[in-house]
């Protein structure tokens, strides 16, 4: 199996209700390494070019106003295979639908306010870690 690199975000929902830290024993008890983290408040213009790919989507200007809406915490998870670990952890994107246990489950009030993203596929987690981390920032 291979060490991968994931990107996360916790999202304001989670942050509001001070959850970082159990959202984290999550993570970690799955045998995900949190490798690099800072707590920001994006700019408009960061979450819009970071959801990009959804701007001719219906519900890109809810997206930007949620993810501009209070802090978040950017992080890079690290593990074996952690990008399909990490979307496991996270549960489905509708809570209603999401498995016991996960992320989504536990802490998530809808399907906009689920309180976590994480990359899809290994290309699109080294764009989402690039657009925030520096590679020293990542230290394992």
């Amino acid at each position: 199996m291979a060490i991968e690199y994931t990107f996360s975000i916790i999202k304001p929902d989670a942050t509001r209700r001070n959850l970082t830290g159990k959202i984290n024993a999550v993570i970690e008890e799955a045998g995900l390494r949190v490798v690099a983290q800072k707590r920001a408040r994006l700019t408009r213009e960061q979450a819009e070019g970071f959801y990009a790919v959804h701007k001719e989507r219906s519900f890109f200007g809810e997206l930007v106003d949620f993810m501009v809406s209070g802090p978040v915490v950017l992080q890079v998870l690290e593990g074996e295979n952690a990008v399909a670990k990490y979307r496991e952890v996270m549960g489905a994107t509708n809570p209603a639908n999401a498995d016991e246990g996960t992320i989504r489950k536990l802490f998530a009030e809808s399907i906009e306010a689920n309180s976590v993203h994480g990359s899809d596929s290994l290309e699109n987690a080294a764009i989402e870690i690039a657009y925030f981390f520096a590679q020293t920032d990542i230290v394992g």
